[in-house]
């Protein structure tokens, strides 16, 4: 049995209980330091390829706990976090502690929602009207904002929103009248709730893996 533990991220110690499993099919546990405890599940190395189904597990697994208990907060980790013990684990919760807590309370109820903008085949849009019509909407029902990267010609808007549990229903009644609004010339993709990726700022150092 090996003692490496893959990592998913952290949440408010208590106990968990979902039924998915993780990277490589392994079972998911937690380990726990104080009020915290790190999501994970044993993996045979320190490296685990980035296959689409370990991505898939690994998301899975970060949306289950997102989902568990009618809705719990937790601070997600990149893909291929792995310590070599628990004890290494256990010491980047002892040492990260202030920050984790901080970010705990900053995120408590709060989702990761992400929507983007493309334009259909043939059509002409003016995308700084686009952007700042579209910007402006989603700012009104959501905590806060991240850039993604505009990795296509034809994507004109591409954020990820941090948004209260409650007012997700909101949320997505503006994507609703969005989607209304340009069926003409854009394709409006929405996507989640996922764990909120680009609204935590916590680097993990590599002592201890």
């Amino acid at each position: 049995m090996s003692s490496n533990r893959y990592t998913y991220g952290v949440i408010e110690q208590a106990p968990l209980d979902i039924d998915v499993t993780g990277v490589d099919g392994a079972p998911i546990d937690t380990v726990d330091y104080r009020s915290l405890s790190a999501v994970v599940s044993e993996i045979g190395t320190i490296e685990p390829e980035r296959t689409d189904e370990n991505a898939a597990a690994h998301d899975e697994v970060l949306r289950a706990v997102l989902q568990s208990d009618g809705g719990r907060t937790i601070i997600p980790m990149r893909f291929g976090m792995v310590f070599k013990t628990e004890n290494a684990l256990k010491n980047v919760l002892r040492n990260g502690r202030v920050a984790f807590r901080r970010s705990l309370n900053d995120l408590d109820g709060m989702v990761e929602l992400g929507v983007k903008l493309v334009a259909k085949e043939g059509s002409t849009v003016d995308r700084r009207a686009v952007v700042e019509d579209v910007a402006t909407r989603l700012r009104a029902v959501a905590d806060t904002e991240a850039g993604n990267d505009l990795y296509s010609d034809r994507l004109v808007f591409n954020r990820a929103y941090l948004v209260d549990r409650a007012d997700q229903p909101a949320f997505e009644e503006t994507v609703a009248a969005i989607r209304d609004a340009y069926d003409d010339s854009l394709l409006v993709q929405y996507n989640g709730p996922w764990a909120p990726y680009n609204f935590v700022d916590i680097e993990i150092g590599a002592e201890g893996r």
